[in-house]
């Protein structure tokens, strides 16, 4: 397979997942108040909530910083991928990391533009998309927006049990969105099948380097 049909394959699938989480942010935002929940099934939610920090809602450090650390990471990945197609490994691996890379890119949208381009999300009040009276933040400092919520099964623990019992254990707790769901396949898919793809690529960068 030439590189320029690796190029295109790897650009499609960034442009794809780009385009699919970006109209379901869009969509779940200007259509759901903040908390606001629908139950597909009893297993399956949309829940808009907006994460202010990273994936599964970890907070660490400062909006700004988490904004700047994504763009940093992706450029990072762009060039590897670059590098991927440049030394002719298989399509699958570039495929993969291409998913990782559409993901960080995907909430790295949202972080830069939406506390510009959105008024704010509340309890009570659904927000609109480029409002005239400006957005709800500044650039880099937009929230994401998250929406996936499957709560397979929960239960409580025995009281008996030391620090946790009485409280409840809920699988699966978290709330993602797409963009989330491309990076977590991405990296599963290549730590299960393609980790000595993985360390021969990068056995190949201390080489050259």
């Amino acid at each position: 397979m030439t590189a320029s049909t690796k190029t295109f394959g790897a650009i499609t699938v960034v442009l794809l997942i780009l385009l699919v989480d970006q109209m379901i942010k869009i969509w779940v935002k200007t259509h759901f108040v903040l908390g606001g929940d629908v139950e597909i099934t009893s297993w399956f939610h949309i829940r808009f909530i907006e994460n202010k920090g990273m994936a599964m809602g970890i907070e660490v450090f400062g909006k700004l910083f988490l904004t700047v650390f994504r763009m940093v990471a992706s450029v990072a990945i762009a060039y590897y991928i670059y590098m991927l197609i440049r030394d002719k490994f298989k399509i699958g691996y570039i495929l993969l990391v291409s998913m990782i890379f559409a993901g960080a890119v995907g909430n790295i949208i949202d972080s830069v533009f939406y506390g510009v381009i959105f008024s704010e999300s509340t309890p009570v009040q659904v927000a609109s998309l480029f409002p005239a009276g400006g957005g709800y933040g500044n650039w880099l400092q937009g929230e994401v927006v998250d929406m996936f919520y499957f709560p397979f099964f929960s239960f409580t623990w025995p009281s008996w049990i030391p620090w946790i019992g009485g409280s409840v254990f809920e699988f699966f707790r978290y709330i993602f969105n797409f963009a989330d769901a491309s990076i977590s396949v991405g990296i599963i898919v290549l730590l299960l099948f393609f980790r000595k793809t993985l360390s021969l690529s990068f056995e190949k960068q201390e080489v050259e380097s």
